[in-house]
């Protein structure tokens, strides 16, 4: 007897698991040029304060000491660039993205700051990264595991590659957790964002996936527990901005 096919969330809608990385190619593959701008429209420039309190938590040796971090999903650079200007002379940043739009803006803004001898950037897939076992020491991940067809499968790659008391960091949207703000967000996300994703860079469609997306993606102490199950210890999140974005810790001891 044939088993049915497996299926996951793209935005509201239910799609086979299989096709889900494709569509989310194709958003990305959309919005590439203007991705970097969008995110200053969409969140009022609040996401450059998340990204440094990500950055915060890193904690990058700021001496000559090897520290490798690996930075999936994170095709324009933002995080590693930041890691990068906050580290010392033994940092390098690999950013693995499975989108080759996002991964050339990445090297473009790379070269342009001065940047690309300490960050790379390399094509590849977050449920199946073609690194070594325990070859990182920090694991960083900012808006893009809810775009993983199988979430679980990333946190398992994400635990595998990191050494012993190295630490996983993800930052990502979340459950907006403040009475009234929960209201407008929602109005500004679905009346607002696919609008000015039209205006800005032609397409309303890929916006309006990714503010659906947000509100399929579990709730922090349903994801703190998969962050669990994949092999971490000391899970932990804060919320951010009311629970707008939560950033998730766990380490690899």
């Amino acid at each position: 007897m044939n088993q049915p096919d497996q299926t996951t969330h793209f935005g509201f809608r239910d799609v086979p698991l299989g096709d889900k990385q494709t569509l989310v190619n194709d958003v990305f593959h959309s919005v590439a040029s203007r991705y970097d701008l969008m995110n200053d429209l969409m969140s009022g420039g609040l996401h450059r304060v998340w990204k440094d309190i990500t950055i915060n938590a890193l904690n990058p040796p700021k001496n000559d000491a090897p520290f490798a971090l690996l930075d999936v999903a994170g095709g324009t650079g933002d995080i590693a660039f930041r890691a990068a200007e906050a580290a010392g002379l033994g940092f390098h940043a690999t950013v693995c993205d499975i989108n080759t739009d996002m991964l050339g803006v990445g090297r473009n803004r790379a070269l342009a700051r001065h940047l690309d001898q300490q960050v790379s950037f390399v094509e590849g897939n977050a449920e199946t990264l073609a690194f070594p076992n325990r070859s990182f020491d920090a694991y960083t991940i900012a808006f893009g595991i809810r775009n993983v067809p199988r979430i679980d499968a990333a946190l398992r790659e994400a635990y595998r590659v990191l050494r012993p008391g190295s630490r996983f960091l993800c930052l990502e949207f979340s459950t907006v957790d403040v009475p009234g703000l929960d209201r407008l967000y929602d109005f500004f996300s679905f009346n607002v964002i696919p609008p000015l994703g039209r205006a800005v860079t032609g397409d309303a469609e890929s916006y309006q996936y990714l503010v659906e997306s947000i509100r399929k993606f579990p709730r922090p102490n349903q994801f703190a527990e998969m962050i669990r199950d994949a092999g971490f210890a000391r899970v932990k999140w804060e919320s951010l901005s009311g629970g707008i974005v939560a950033l998730h810790s766990g380490w690899r001891l």
